[in-house]
C-alpha cells in the first residue's frame, strides 16, 4: 500500500529540539517533492516547510525560519524536519504530504494543498513546560 507515515512527535520544552520523519512506502520518494504542514488546535492548517524533488530547493515559513531544517535521505526513502529552539506556539499536528512537481528543480510552494498525491496521518508536537 502506498502511504506516509510520519514519526517523532512527542512533548518537549520551551527551547528544545526534536527532528520528525516521514517515511514512504510502496512508491520512490524521491520523484516527489515534499512539505511539511501543520495544524494548531482552533487554527487553519499551514504549510511549515517544503523541499523539492530535485536540486535541494527548500522553502519555509517565516516564523520558522533559522530553526527549522528540512532534509531528505533517499536512500532510506525518508524525509526529515529538524526543529530547533521550540516555542509553545509550534504546538501543533505535524503533517507531512508528496507530490510530483510540474518542475522538479523549481523552489517548492509553500502551504499549497491542491494537487497533492500523498499524505501522512501525522503526529503531535506539544511544546510546553
Amino acid at each position: 500500500q502506498l502511504q506516509l507515515v510520519e514519526s517523532g512527535g512527542g512533548l518537549v520544552q520551551p527551547g528544545g529540539s526534536l527532528r520528525l520523519s516521514c517515511a514512504a512506502s510502496g512508491f520512490t520518494l524521491d520523484e516527489y517533492a515534499i512539505g511539511w504542514f501543520r495544524q494548531a488546535p482552533g487554527k487553519e492548517r499551514e504549510g511549515v516547510s517544503c523541499i523539492s524533488s530535485r536540486g535541494g530547493s527548500t522553502n519555509y515559513l517565516d516564523s520558522v525560519k533559522g530553526r527549522f531544517t528540512i532534509s531528505r535521505d533517499n536512500a532510506k526513502n525518508t524525509v526529515y524536519l529538524q526543529m530547533n529552539s521550540l516555542k509553545p506556539e509550534d504546538t501543533a499536528i505535524y503533517y507531512c504530504a508528496a507530490w510530483v512537481a510540474r518542475n522538479p528543480f523549481r523552489r517548492c510552494v509553500l502551504g499549497r494543498e491542491n494537487g497533492i498525491d500523498y499524505w501522512g496521518k501525522g503526529t503531535l508536537v506539544t511544546v510546553s513546560s
